[in-house]
């Protein structure tokens, strides 16, 4: 039976990702705003693989650690991590109103390491979670880390109804966020940054007559949005609130949610993409359901959504990129092959599904981020 089944091409995976980090294809420069969740993607890729530390310089790993770090930034509602540098050879513009009249500067007389409410390249919760991962797959000891602005960045991101916003000032609110603000909680080892009861009842008022949860209340279930419900309420320890009626029907929607390519579609009747074989997969690791899947099929999709030059894509046949490459290794490490079928190649390290990092990696970040009481 493993005859059928491709090898995975590890070393072409990582390969393509570590060329990401120095530069974009043109298919990916939309990308750019999100430098820093990319850069998770493609350290998570390597980290998967065996790439660090075995065959990563240690100059390339410092270098790296410093870019993420010159990324922290402090302002009046805390700190958090910004996306990365724009695209831009222009300073930040920084807006005064004087006399009810908006005019514009070239140069922010603050320093760098600092936001306001005029910034554009503001703290997000989504590139803070991705960042304080990105450093423990680094290694870091984070003796840099700001944990007291961490918790107040939280505490601005919240709003009433439970959800959390990107950012302090607003943009976008829905489980997304939500799950990262979690996710940043349980690093800590602290929850004093988060309202968990109206947390949660935002999850709750997300979750839709299928079983799965939309990215926010009245939206359509997804896959992506059901796992960073599931995830948020079980990082809470409130897994015993979904009563077992609701966790059948959850995973009766993930189930059905399987193509008969192995693949898994992230809406009903929509097509397979391979990140939701981690979104969904997960969903159903963490809901004590893994037996349900079958790990051939879903490697026989991933299979064949490999680029012949590196890369994973999101179907077969359409461009590679960082974020389906890891995610799809990521489910490939939540569902490992069995030893009988004797595909090696496919044979990665262990992953902690609540946080979306290899078991090592998220040990790392829970022993070393954790708030010393």
């Amino acid at each position: 039976m493993a005859g059928v089944l491709s090898s995975l091409a590890r070393m072409g995976h990582a390969t393509h990702c570590k060329r990401c980090l120095t530069g974009l294809p043109a298919s990916q420069v939309d990308t750019d705003p999100f430098k820093m969740a990319l850069v998770f993607y493609c350290l998570g890729t390597l980290d998967l693989t065996g790439q660090i530390p075995a065959d990563i310089k240690a100059s390339e790993k410092e270098s790296w650690r410093e870019w993420i770090w010159a990324q922290q930034v402090s302002g009046p509602h805390g700190t958090g991590f910004r996306p990365g540098p724009l695209m831009s050879t222009h300073a930040e513009r920084v807006r005064y109103l004087h006399d009810e009249i908006m005019t514009w500067t070239d140069t922010d007389p603050r320093k760098d390491d600092t936001y306001h409410e005029a910034s554009e390249n503001a703290p997000q919760l989504i590139m803070t979670y991705t960042a304080l991962l990105s450093l423990a797959i680094l290694r870091d000891d984070f003796s840099r880390l700001d944990r007291p602005g961490l918790i107040s960045f939280l505490k601005a991101c919240q709003n009433e109804d439970g959800s959390f916003s990107s950012e302090p000032y607003g943009g976008d609110a829905d489980s997304r966020t939500t799950y990262c603000a979690f996710a940043i909680s349980s690093m800590l080892g602290d929850w004093s940054g988060v309202r968990v009861d109206r947390a949660l009842a935002f999850i709750a008022s997300c979750r839709t007559y299928e079983g799965g949860y939309g990215q926010t209340p009245f939206s359509e279930a997804s896959g992506g949005p059901t796992y960073c419900a599931v995830a948020s309420i079980f990082l809470a320890g409130q897994g015993e609130q979904l009563s077992e009626s609701d966790r059948l029907r959850t995973v009766r929607w993930l189930i059905i949610n399987q193509e008969p390519s192995g693949g898994f579609r992230g809406r009903t009747c929509k097509g397979a993409d391979a990140c939701y074989s981690f979104w969904c997969g997960a969903s159903l690791s963490i809901l004590e359901a893994k037996e349900l899947v079958s790990e051939l099929s879903i490697a026989s999709y991933i299979a064949s959504c490999q680029f012949k030059f590196g890369g994973i894509a999101k179907f077969p046949g359409d461009h590679p990129d960082p974020y389906h490459t890891y995610l799809s290794l990521a489910a490939s490490a939540l569902y490992p092959l069995p030893e009988t079928l004797g595909a090696t190649t496919w044979l990665l390290p262990p992953l902690d599904p609540l946080l979306n990092a290899t078991r090592d990696t998220a040990e790392w970040a829970k022993r070393h981020i954790r708030i010393e009481n």
